[in-house]
C-alpha cells in the first residue's frame, strides 16, 4: 500500500478541518451524512486498496501515493 498524506495545502486542509468539525467527522463536501462518508469515507478506502490507484480523496483532504 502507498503512503497517504494530507493534501499540502494548508488553507484546504484548515476550511475541510474546521467542515468536519461542523458535521462531527462526515464529509463536508457531500449533501448527506451518510455512515460511508464518515472521513476517512468508504469510497477513499476502496480506491487505496488498489495499489495501482494514486490521488486524492473525494473532498481532497487525504492524497494517496503509489
Amino acid at each position: 500500500m502507498g503512503k497517504i498524506r494530507l493534501n499540502t495545502d494548508a488553507e484546504l486542509v484548515a476550511a475541510i478541518q474546521e467542515g468536519l468539525k461542523r458535521t462531527g467527522g462526515y464529509c463536508p463536501c457531500r449533501r448527506e451524512q451518510k455512515p460511508e462518508y464518515k472521513c476517512m469515507c468508504e469510497e477513499f478506502k476502496e480506491q487505496i486498496k488498489d495499489p495501482e490507484f494514486e490521488g486524492y480523496c473525494h473532498c481532497y483532504l487525504y492524497y494517496k501515493e503509489r
